[in-house]
């Protein structure tokens, strides 16, 4: 799966930490998640589309060729 996380965070100019502590997750999550390292559960998916006030069509995508 693909993500916009990084270019939404950026520009909110927040940290990787600033996320993490939005989404009650560690630093590291956020990292994985930006980096495609890891896909979210479906509510962690929910609330990040609810902390970026996007539907998270807008967020997530499927990768190419998935």
């Amino acid at each position: 799966m693909e993500n916009r996380l990084k270019e939404l965070r950026g520009e909110r100019g927040w940290s990787q930490g600033d996320l993490a502590e939005r989404l009650d997750v560690s630093r590291q999550t956020v990292n994985s998640l930006e980096r495609g390292k890891y896909d979210p559960s479906l509510p962690l998916a929910f609330k990040i589309a609810s902390v970026f006030g996007l539907p998270i069509e807008k967020i997530f995508t499927p990768a190419k060729g998935e």
